[in-house]
């Protein structure tokens, strides 16, 4: 996964929506979810505190921090399927 944002998204003349925020936070695993929660904050960081996509960016914000700690226990889990694990960093010393 990139770190980059479409370019629509952070064009100047680019009005971030919520419809934006839940585009990138929908696909969210364990794994990635780090990197698409540092995208919602650059793309929130210039909004105003009582905009709504600044107030859905930051609910994502603290749901990709615990999905990035706690794993996908529940949610679109099947019954076939086993949850995806959270990221678990290894120590080096």
């Amino acid at each position: 996964m990139s770190g980059a944002e479409r370019p629509d998204r952070v064009d100047p003349g680019h009005r971030v929506t919520i419809e934006d925020i839940r585009e990138l936070v929908g696909g969210a695993t364990p794994h990635f979810a780090l990197q698409i929660r540092d995208r919602v904050a650059r793309l929130i960081q210039d909004l105003p505190p009582g905009d709504p996509a600044r107030i859905e960016g930051e609910r994502a914000i603290e749901r990709l921090e615990q999905l990035a700690a706690e794993g996908q226990g529940k949610g679109h889990v099947q019954d076939h399927e086993q949850p995806l694990p959270s990221l678990h960093l290894e120590r080096h010393d």
